[in-house]
């Protein structure tokens, strides 16, 4: 038996961590040796306001961009929602997995169980940046690259922070909570729409003062790799983490701490309504296994309402209306970027409301919002039910093993859409709101294409849920591999010779049409929707041949 919480923590987590930074630090190679054979004057000639914004010195070599769109961006992110995974688990997913009481039934306190876990966020969030930190050093060495002016050790303190910062967010909502995926929905959202305020309030000069209120501010405001630590930003964010850790400790002690068969779901829910019971019985059947796909759509439901709520109000709704007080010798700055920059970021211009959109919305958002949603079901839909030893009891039903995949991949359709129709009707009714007369057709084209393309991530953390039986590796795989492909999308572009292999990443079939313009390109389509079944094939095929697994 381990000697503490901590070390089993650790051990358990430390793979996935290690795979997201190394996989970062490999980005971040191929990243500068892309951008040393750039010519500087595309940057240096930017106007400095711009040049802020993109985090770039004045007297730098142009491998510094390197740090600003992998590290400075990604890095945090990453290190942000591994952190905020491990503070949803430390209490909601022992609970999750029935086995908090195992825990508690060791000589340890709550308090004791809660600080170990907090430990372990600390601990192996510094193992990402080490590995980020020893990279940003070595990388440039091997590829000659100047990096003079940046500041690597104050950027990987500030990224340190934030990923804390996060991780304890969830963590704290766990602990009053006791639902995993309840915590990791509201820091992600947190997170989203930091970044997104940090990114457009500034644009308007009435609300700028109001990035004060978002903590990505406090990571990225004071733009640490060029200016140095900002010890003032940074105690922001301490005494955040502080705050955040009480709740946690207040929280877990007052609280009737819940076993694994104490979910309820909106099925039983809705079950419980005798409005409401007639009509559930007769689509979920008489036993629960009859419709799988709405057991598993009403267990992700957290997540759903989360990434529905930001996607329609914050990432839709209001973006039609700020767009009518952005200045309007804002609007047209993007004319002053390089074409190919602009790609990295989905594309598009200021200048129209279909490209402030496209930039502000359509281009990373809601790709990370869409695989939110599917990777989380696609990664738990076999793998989950292995981890949480119900797999052989759904079985034991007259049920195939396909019949199962296919159902599971039905509840991601399912939910997959309803987050398609929350961004449908938000920038359509922000559009409304703001006069901006944007085509609904070619929003639901955009929309359209986003959902595809989640769908296929999601399909392919179904894959490696059906090969592996492990939750992480699905999650930790297609992240991953995600990640590379938006980042190559995004770099080939600037590599001469090798911009045709650009359309062997399934972002291509994404945004390159331009839809909101241009309306559905449906040959994109095609191939998306081609992609995604061929996935869940697969996933059907590996789940039939593989031995099962019952137990963690």
């Amino acid at each position: 038996m381990l000697a503490t919480v901590v070390t089993k923590t650790f051990l358990d987590r430390w793979k996935g961590v290690a795979i997201g930074a190394v996989s970062l630090a490999v980005l971040f190679f191929f990243g500068m040796a892309v951008y040393r054979d750039i010519d500087l004057s595309v940057y240096t000639d930017l106007p400095e306001v711009l040049r802020a914004v993109m985090n770039i010195p004045g007297d730098a070599d142009v491998g510094a961009l390197a740090y600003g769109a992998i590290y400075s961006t990604y890095g945090a992110l990453t290190l942000a929602s591994l952190a905020l995974s491990m503070g949803s688990a430390s209490i909601a997913g022992e609970e999750r997995r029935g086995t908090i009481g195992l825990l508690l039934g060791n000589p340890k306190s709550r308090t004791h169980v809660l600080v170990s876990k907090a430990v372990n966020i600390l601990l192996l969030s510094a193992v990402g940046i080490g590995i980020l930190w020893l990279a940003g050093i070595v990388v440039p060495e091997m590829l000659s690259v100047d990096v003079t002016g940046i500041e690597l050790g104050a950027l990987m303190v500030h990224m340190f922070v934030i990923a804390v910062f996060h991780g304890f967010l969830a963590m704290a909502v766990g602990a009053w909570t006791g639902k995993n995926s309840l915590a990791s929905g509201v820091a992600a959202a947190v997170m989203v729409i930091s970044l997104f305020a940090v990114g457009l309030l500034p644009l308007i000069e009435s609300l700028e003062s109001g990035v004060k209120a978002f903590p990505w501010y406090y990571y990225v405001g004071s733009n640490p790799h060029i200016n140095g630590i900002d010890w003032g930003h940074l105690s922001v964010l301490i005494v955040g983490i502080g705050l955040l850790a009480a709740m946690s400790v207040v929280g877990v002690n007052r609280r009737d701490l819940r076993g694994q068969t104490t979910r309820v779901s909106l099925v039983d829910r809705l079950r419980a309504n005798p409005m409401t019971q007639k009509v559930v019985d007769r689509l979920a059947g008489s036993a629960r296994v009859s419709r799988i796909w709405i057991k598993t759509a009403s267990e992700n439901q957290g997540i759903l309402i989360v990434v529905s709520y930001v996607m329609f109000l914050m990432m839709g709704l209001l973006i039609g209306p700020m767009y009518t007080f952005i200045d309007e010798t804002l609007v047209r700055l993007t004319d002053a970027f390089p074409e190919e920059l602009i790609a990295m970021f989905g594309g598009g211009d200021m200048s129209t409301p279909e490209g402030f959109y496209q930039l502000e919305t359509f281009g990373l958002m809601t790709p990370i919002a869409f695989m939110v949603v599917t990777v989380s079901i696609g990664a738990r839909a076999l793998a989950g039910e292995e981890a949480n030893r119900t797999m052989g009891l759904l079985l034991a039903n007259p049920i195939k093993r396909s019949t199962v995949v296919l159902e599971k991949t039905l509840a991601m359709v399912v939910q997959a859409a309803i987050v398609a129709a929350a961004l449908f009707a938000g920038v359509v009714g922000g559009s409304m709101i703001g006069g901006l007369g944007m085509s609904p057709g070619r929003i639901a084209a955009a929309t359209a294409l986003g959902m595809l393309l989640g769908l296929v991530f999601g399909a392919l953390a179904l894959t490696l849920s059906a090969a592996t039986g492990r939750t992480r590796v699905a999650i930790f795989g297609t992240v991953g591999v995600a990640l590379a492909l938006y980042v190559a999308n995004g770099f080939l572009p600037f590599a001469e010779g090798l911009e045709g292999l650009a359309e062997f990443t399934p972002f291509h079939y994404y945004l390159s049409s331009n839809p909101l313009m241009n309306g559905m390109d449906w040959g994109h389509a095609a191939v998306l929707a081609t992609a995604f079944a061929v996935l869940v094939a697969i996933a059907v095929t590996l789940f039939d041949r593989r031995d099962l697994r019952q137990s963690a």
